[in-house]
């Protein structure tokens, strides 16, 4: 797999994408989480008329490429066109605090992801209620596997040409979720994943139907395994992520660790 190629590709979808890009790499603040786990991440928050009860969160988890602890590789193109719902907010005045963890391994631990978002609790005024996960490629593995060990603490999730085992999709098929892949994903089989124990997007939303879920599902025709430019891109998505909310009480992070 040759992965400056697919990054590179990521990187010229962004800029074929759209309009010229507002947020600026330097405008997202350099932080990590507490000791032990340490884990690095940059944030951005944009304060518009309803910030009042704190701002709703959009944790960013990228793909195994931008791998490391440099704190910076994770923001590589555009943090793969996440950082269109940064423009998109700041455009419609409304809040949001964007989260992007680093990971090392290429694997998501879930309890780094709360690590994150606990010290995130600790610098910022935060809607507890308002939590969303998302992620691209193995980050979109990631949003399920964390999904699965909190299912009570996220108000959505949008994992993007991901996978995932289905076991445990039970206890997250209440979960809202808006689901996207490529229909012809060189990566990551959209029904096969990787053809072992991980299945791809579209047996996953299959499987959380038929467990009671309504998991939004956008299978683009024709299209591969980046598709996340164009999928942060879609007009519905941040007024979708920004109106879900815990129809329960909210997590403490903090507690989790």
């Amino acid at each position: 797999m040759q992965l400056p190629l697919r990054l590179a590709a990521a990187l010229a979808a962004v800029c074929l994408a759209g309009p010229a890009l507002a947020v600026k790499e330097s405008a997202l603040g350099k932080y990590w989480s507490a000791a032990p786990a340490r884990v690095p991440y940059r944030a951005i928050a944009v304060k518009g008329r309803d910030a009042k009860g704190g701002l709703p969160v959009v944790v960013f988890l990228h793909g195994d490429w931008q791998d490391g602890t440099d704190n910076v590789s994770q923001l590589a193109g555009y943090g793969n066109g996440s950082l269109q719902l940064v423009d998109q907010a700041r455009k419609a005045g409304r809040s949001l605090l964007y989260i992007a963890p680093q990971t090392t391994d290429g694997y998501w631990a879930p309890a780094h992801v709360a690590a994150v978002i606990a010290d995130a609790q600790r610098r910022w005024k935060i809607d507890p209620a308002r939590i969303v996960l998302t992620g691209i490629s193995n980050g979109g593995s990631g949003v399920w596997d964390t999904l699965k060990h909190y299912p009570a603490c996220f108000a959505a999730a949008v994992p993007m040409s991901g996978m995932t085992e289905p076991s445990g999709l039970g206890a997250i098929a209440a979960v809202p979720q808006w689901v996207f892949h490529g229909e012809l994903d060189d990566d990551t089989d959209v029904e096969g994943g990787y053809f072992g124990a991980q299945m791809g997007s579209r047996v996953i939303v299959a499987a959380l139907r038929a467990r009671g879920g309504t998991p939004r599902y956008s299978e683009y025709p024709g299209e591969k395994h980046v598709i996340w430019p164009r999928a942060y891109a879609e007009k519905g998505l941040l007024p979708w992520i920004l109106a879900q909310r815990l129809a329960g009480p909210p997590c403490d992070f903090a507690d989790l660790l």
